[in-house]
């Protein structure tokens, strides 16, 4: 060996194929208590441990965690308490439990990035960290015991739940097989050769790596608390090398130009892989994206659903465990909505209306008089007298015209002089209630748009001034679709939620008073995203709009009196209301597990 080589690590044992430190047997210490205290000038996690036992750290990012490994032991009935959840001395929460037979694992979410350090005595295992802040202590054994066993402290940490994603397949790159969870390395080289090197790197990973045989060179570097993939890949950059994984899990270290040739050596070839669930025509491109550059090839064939694949030898049966991978049964879900329209509408109409009037004047709104510049037109000339039947009576008919629905029409006629007075007294109550309750529901496949439709379509005339030169006018029929609509795109989530995009609308169409101004098309709809719990009823939009008309006619002066002011004036009130609410309820119908 020439030059000085040091090497100094941090994590007590390497995670991966390197065989753990053990204690004096596979179980046989035992943690009896957790404890979170305030010391002084800072925190301390107190893990109380009764035998031989050894133990290792490491932290985590996104969120901030840091994970203690107490190897060679049990958990102890008496911390089978959970945290309170109580933010104390930069600790937002403290989880513990079995995590193997023989590993006790503590996670301890941090409020940031802290710097730590661990104490081992012969009873407890010390960890300080933070700013020392006053607190008050929490012990698992001050809670008593709880009936619920505490949540495994490492479902944050490691083994994931099985998402869909692109595996590490055939001959990759180191940078691939990092994890935020490997152990941490501080090292110094001093003119140590590129040999020594990852000979160290190896030991401390447990990992076989191999050195081509014309990699040469000298490091001098220094790495403080890093993750050992990316100190071992940032090593192998400053000598322009480069390290691929092969088959098998051995780790090659060489020149990028050596490692293409790898590919380019090796034989092909051809593998069928048939599609249950999904389009091979679909996956086509994202299989294509980690075949081998230049070599690999993927062509669908439609008529039996199925990828012909070919690769690499070494890379060919990786590609197709991808493949089947990303072949997986969707769960299926059926979207029910409620959309709920009501519209109400009350008018209260009171008050008292007067008509003065001859036989020659015919300008009057309540009590209609013929016009004497149309001779045959039939008229009244006994309007000097009372006549308390014939066209007296009939003004009520004529009175009717000025409000149509009026619930109480009253005339009274009297004749002063040459001219009638005419009195009318006009009262109206009227609820108009438009109750519209609609419940679609629609089936469909995780990450699939469907939608459904119930109404009709409407031809609508559209008039085009510039369809003839000629000047006339050409009109053009389009078809418009009212009614209820519910278009979603849903998405399982792993714990079982519903993720969905939902636009629901409601639309009715009404005509104007004048035929050729056309049509007003009243529309209510929402669009949100929302995720929701498996059969639960989310409330996805609501509104409500009230319209209030108030209006008041009389003869002036006379009309505002007070008490008697009703006697000369005429009121009419008017509420109009509008609710919708529109409620959605998702199911899981289908679990989508795969058969396999």
């Amino acid at each position: 060996m020439t030059g000085l080589y040091r090497l100094m690590l941090v994590a007590t044992v390497a995670l991966g194929a390197a065989t753990p430190l053990r204690a004096e047997g596979p179980g046989s210490g035992e943690v009896t208590a957790v404890s979170l205290t305030p010391a002084a000038g800072k925190t301390e996690v107190v893990v109380a441990v009764r035998g031989a036992v050894d133990v290792r750290d490491f932290l985590l990012t996104s969120p901030d965690r840091l994970v203690l490994d107490v190897v060679g032991a049990k958990l102890g009935t008496t911390t089978a308490s959970l945290y309170d959840g109580v933010k104390r001395g930069g600790v937002l929460n403290l989880r513990y439990s079995q995590f193997r037979p023989d590993v006790v694992r503590i996670v301890i979410d941090l409020q940031g990035p802290e710097t730590y350090t661990v104490d081992r005595s012969d009873n407890a295992i010390r960890v300080s960290f933070g700013d020392g802040q006053p607190f008050q202590a929490w012990s698992s054994t001050d809670a008593g015991t709880d009936a619920v066993a505490a949540d495994r402290a490492s479902d944050d940490v490691t083994e994931p739940a099985p998402v869909a994603r692109k595996p590490e397949v055939g001959i990759r790159s180191a940078a691939m097989l990092t994890r935020a969870d490997e152990p941490r390395i501080t090292v110094t080289w001093d003119r140590a050769s590129i040999g020594d090197v990852v000979a160290g790197f190896a030991a401390f990973s447990g990992r076989t790596i191999i050195l081509g045989k014309d990699v040469k060179g000298e490091v001098n570097a220094e790495i403080k608390n890093q993750p050992w993939p990316q100190a071992f890949q940032a090593v192998l950059a400053s000598q322009g090398l480069s390290a691929q994984e092969m088959a098998g899990g051995i780790i090659r270290v060489d020149a990028p130009s050596a490692l293409a040739a790898l590919d380019s050596l090796e034989p092909l070839e051809t593998s069928i892989v048939r599609i249950n669930y999904a389009q091979a025509a679909s996956l086509s491109k994202t299989v294509e994206s980690i075949l081998t550059k230049n070599r690999g090839r993927v062509v669908a064939d439609t008529g039996s659903n199925a990828l012909i694949l070919t690769d690499t030898r070494s890379k060919i049966a990786s590609v197709t465990d991808f493949v089947r991978g990303l072949d997986v049964r969707t769960p299926q879900l059926s979207i029910q909505a409620k959309i709920i329209f009501v519209d109400r509408t009350d008018v209260e109409q009171l008050g008292l209306k007067y008509d003065l009037g001859s036989r020659t004047q015919f300008f009057n709104k309540l009590v209609q008089r013929p016009d004497p510049s149309n001779p045959g037109e039939m008229f009244d000339r006994n309007v000097n007298v009372i006549d308390l039947g014939g066209n007296s009576v009939a003004a009520v008919g004529n009175a009717t015209a000025e409000v149509p629905n009026s619930a109480l029409d009253l005339i009274y006629s009297t004749s002063i002089g040459g001219f009638a007075l005419t009195t009318f007294l006009s009262a109206l109550e009227r609820t108009e209630l438009a109750d519209i309750q609609a419940e679609p529901v629609i089936s469909t496949l995780d990450n699939r748009q469907a939608d459904i439709l119930v109404g009709e379509e409407t031809p609508v005339r559209v008039i085009d001034a510039n369809s003839s030169s000629s000047g006339t006018a050409r009109a053009n029929v389009q078809f418009k679709e009212t009614g209820i609509r519910l278009t979603v795109t849903p998405h399982v989530t792993n714990n079982r939620q519903v993720l969905m995009q939902l636009h629901t609308e409601r639309s009715a169409i009404q005509p104007l008073a004048a035929a050729d101004l056309g049509f007003i098309f009243q529309k209510q709809k929402a669009d949100n995203q929302l995720l929701v719990n498996d059969g639960e009823t989310a409330v996805i939009g609501g509104l409500t709009v009230t319209q209030v008309t108030k209006t008041r006619s009389g003869i002036p002066l006379l009309g505002s009196l007070p008490i008697v002011g009703r006697l000369f004036s005429f009121t009419s009130d008017q509420e109009n209301r509008r609710d919708l609410i529109i409620l959605v309820t998702p199911r899981i119908t289908d679990d989508g597990a795969s058969e396999q």
